[in-house]
């Protein structure tokens, strides 16, 4: 990672905030805010995604940053699944699901290349 000295840099890690925040947004409408335990494990596995690449960043090592890649990449999985549940109960409709799903996606993509970049520079 020559010359990203700040996680805030990370393309990944820009792109699982916009996760945490479109996730946010989505689970705030009509009844589905009244899903509490729904919307707050989603909320809650997004917002992991951002925080495990910022606390692996900073841990300043190699090993801990593949090892929270990993972590993070795991709870982008889990949006993934609670958006297909989401879908099945009707409180996202199809476009929406798809376009949450599909950033989803991107972000786990960007999190499989970077944990494969940092096993090969060990």
């Amino acid at each position: 990672m020559s010359g990203v000295t700040r996680f805030e840099d990370l393309i990944v890690w820009q792109q699982a905030r916009r996760l945490a925040l479109e996730i946010h947004l989505a689970s705030e409408a009509g009844r589905r805010a009244h899903d509490f335990a729904l919307v707050d494990q989603v909320r809650r596995a997004a917002i992991s995604v951002a925080s495990n690449i910022a606390e692996g960043f900073e841990r300043k090592r190699q090993s801990s940053f593949a090892q929270f890649l990993e972590y993070a990449r795991g709870s982008c999985a889990e949006v993934r699944a609670q958006l297909y549940l989401a879908s099945d109960i009707g409180w996202l409709g199809p476009d929406e699901c798809r376009r949450l799903k599909r950033l989803a996606d991107q972000v786990g993509e960007l999190l499989g290349a970077l944990h494969a970049t940092q096993l090969r520079t060990r």
